[in-house]
């Protein structure tokens, strides 16, 4: 699947327009796209993250720059942003408002005035505040990032035959 992807990103009727080449240029490092263990845990720990924030059409291209630009994983991070979808984004939205709520009450996060007047109904809760909201959304999509990063290497400690420790020749040399 990977190889698919990444041929169809160099597709011929593509490649040779000047602004396609521009965009997807850094995307065809071949480093980006060989898994080990640090690539894949940092790509990983970007795709986790830009699945917890709700911008549900854009996520993959964020995660996509951003793994580029920390030079990770692209098809993990990629991948990683399936976890929210159209069925398992009620339940996220739900907690991460749930978490924004209780910690503006018990920890007495300041938030901006604007965000504070805006409320938007959601059924199982009721009124939410866009404070709550956008706060649990970014405690959530860091806290998850976060847990992700020492588990791909705890992964890769116990069964490393799945993810190789060090860089290949390959990555090696485009990164350094």
């Amino acid at each position: 699947m990977v190889r698919q992807a990444y041929r169809l990103l160099k597709h011929k009727r593509m490649r040779h327009r000047p602004w396609w080449r521009a965009m997807t240029k850094p995307l065809f490092h071949r480093a980006l796209w060989i898994p080990c263990r640090d690539t894949v845990a940092t790509g990983l720990m970007i795709g986790l993250f830009f699945s917890m924030i709700v911008i549900l059409p854009f996520q993959m291209l964020f995660a996509a720059v951003f793994t580029m630009r920390l030079k990770a994983n692209v098809p993990i991070a990629m991948a990683a942003c399936w976890i929210s979808n159209l069925f398992t984004i009620p339940p996220i939205a739900i907690g991460q408002a749930w978490l924004g709520d209780w910690m503006r009450r018990s920890l007495h996060v300041p938030m901006p005035n604007f965000l504070t007047k805006v409320q938007f109904g959601i059924p199982e809760i009721g009124q939410v505040n866009a404070a709550s909201f956008f706060l649990g959304m970014m405690v959530s999509a860091v806290i998850v990032s976060l847990l992700s990063y020492p588990l791909v290497h705890i992964f890769s400690k116990f069964l490393p035959q799945h993810l190789p420790v060090r860089k290949s020749k390959v990555q090696m040399k485009n990164l350094g």
